[in-house]
């Protein structure tokens, strides 16, 4: 059975809008929820990017059975696996349980802030593996000292710390890094119904959820959802690897120069109002082998797409 969510956006909504719209989606049946964690968005129309873990503790207090998530978080470069692992803790406890935690290597939009140095992806899966490590040690609630290849913690204990170890799902977009989330992670997070990263992830020994992310805009028309995507989100159509090597909004608003109107209207964002695009897309997910996906309304009209998700998609799947 597949369960539906609902994209939180950072990049586009500010932190009480976030929190509303939360709301909004456990009320009209949303099976969870799914928040970004961004200290930038991707180009300045988006404009917001609050501190998701601020967000994610007004969820757990505001709302009352649904689940969510953050999808997902870099606890490489930014900031130090000690602190995330204290920040999920605390989460989960006041979520009672219903808070899922999702890791990725990251981009360098979001993690160069610091002045560290931005590694390539192969070094950031190791830092990621070694961070994961040190995480689930600490949340064991023990003294904890950790002198590794890239984090060091000193005589570090968590105090107030979940009755179960955290589950950690892993974002992946490709085999290799699906492969580690099938030996390393406890479930599966990626963008768009890729079959292959889902026989990755398998194919490694993967027995947990999996989650895909599809991107839509509800409109009147879909000549104005188009142009909705085209100002709030382009980057959805910039190509290849730059989404995780620009530093900038204003380096992802230049790469966005090259994007056309009808790249939008041509890309697998859902720009169609007919439910039924919307429930193709859906189930192109579901064939692919994902049991939760979730949906990323574009643009200010959030309310009105949580409604015509729940008259005419979200029957399609009770």
């Amino acid at each position: 059975m597949v369960e539906l969510g609902f994209t939180l956006s950072s990049e586009e909504h500010g932190p009480n809008e976030l929190v509303d719209y939360a709301v909004h989606a456990e009320e009209v049946g949303f099976d969870f929820l799914s928040i970004s964690d961004h200290f930038h968005p991707w180009v300045s129309a988006q404009g917001e990017s609050p501190f998701v873990w601020s967000v994610l503790g007004a969820l757990a207090r505001r709302t009352d059975e649904i689940e969510f998530g953050v999808g997902v978080t870099c606890p490489i470069v930014r900031i130090h696996p000690v602190n995330v692992a204290h920040a999920v803790a605390t989460t989960q406890v006041m979520a009672d349980d219903r808070f899922t935690f999702a890791v990725g290597t990251g981009e360098n939009l979001n993690e160069h802030v610091t002045g560290e140095k931005w590694p390539e992806h192969d070094v950031r899966l190791e830092m990621l593996a070694e961070a994961m490590a040190l995480m689930r040690a600490l949340w064991a609630g023990e003294n904890t000292s950790h002198h590794g290849e890239y984090f060091t913690a000193e005589n570090a204990r968590l105090y107030t710390v979940p009755e179960e170890i955290p589950e950690i799902v892993v974002s992946a977009f490709g085999p290799e890094t699906a492969q580690f989330a099938g030996e390393d992670g406890d479930g599966l997070w990626t963008s768009g119904p890729r079959a292959e990263v889902v026989d990755a992830y398998e194919g490694a020994g993967g027995e947990g959820p999996k989650y895909a992310q599809l991107h839509c805009c509800y409109a009147a028309t879909e000549d104005e959802a188009v142009d909705t995507v085209y100002e709030y989100w382009p980057n959805g159509s910039i190509p290849g690897e730059l989404g995780q090597e620009l530093p900038t909004p204003a380096h992802f608003q230049q790469a966005a120069t090259m994007v056309e109107r009808e790249d939008v209207a041509e890309g697998s964002t859902v720009t169609d109002p007919d439910p039924q695009a919307h429930i193709d897309s859906i189930e192109q997910a579901i064939e692919a082998g994902y049991d939760h996906v979730y949906v990323h309304q574009i643009g200010p009209e959030q309310d009105d797409a949580i409604e015509f998700y729940a008259e005419e998609v979200l029957p399609s799947f009770s």
